[in-house]
This record gives structure tokens, C-alpha cells and sequence, in this order.
């Protein structure tokens, strides 16, 4: 199945989530062994981008939500319960509890 975001075919899951923010994920995550100086500016860049886009943690919780939704019984390997008619119990097999 192929995934497109504003026209452009997202061929991984990072490339859907860049795709998706409008933004490098590494730019919110940061990579490993970035230096002070370079988080820095990391850091200062996406001030810029939130300042200019309020809107962008509320847009990317709803997108994670949907997709939390949309994949719950496989992301959290969830197995529906099912549940007892309800009135009747199960009858108790003698040896304590029984009435004298």
C-alpha cells in the first residue's frame, strides 16, 4: 500500500512522519553525538518553526492519535475480553462456603 502526503509518496515510516510535521524528525529528536553547538541551533530553529506555526503540537497529537487508533491492536497486541452473561454465576463444586 502507498502512502502520499500533500503529492509525495512516503516510502518509509520517517519519510511519512517528515512528510507529515513538515519538518525532519531529527530537528524535534535531535542525532546522536550532535555537539552543544549544534543543538543549539537545533533547538533555536524549531522555536522558529513553532513561533510561526502555534498550531503544530496540536496538529501533530491529533496525527498521532489517529494513528495510535487506527494500529492499537497491533501496536499494543491487544486481545478483546469477553465478557460473561450477565445473572448467572458459576456454580461453586462443594467443600467450603456451603450453607449448613
Amino acid at each position: 500500500m502507498r502512502t502520499y502526503i500533500g503529492g509525495q509518496e512516503a516510502a518509509s515510516v520517517e519519510e511519512f512522519i517528515e512528510l507529515a510535521l513538515g519538518t525532519p524528525l531529527e530537528l524535534w529528536l535531535g542525532v546522536e553525538g550532535e555537539t552543544e553547538e549544534e543543538r543549539a541551533a537545533r533547538l533555536d530553529a524549531a522555536r522558529d518553526i513553532l513561533a510561526e506555526n502555534p498550531n503544530l503540537p496540536d496538529d501533530v497529537s491529533r496525527i498521532a492519535a489517529l494513528v495510535i487508533e487506527a494500529n492499537a491492536p497491533e501496536l499494543f497486541n491487544i486481545t478483546p475480553l469477553v465478557r460473561r452473561p450477565a445473572g448467572r454465576r458459576p456454580a461453586r463444586k462443594g467443600g467450603k462456603g456451603a450453607a449448613a
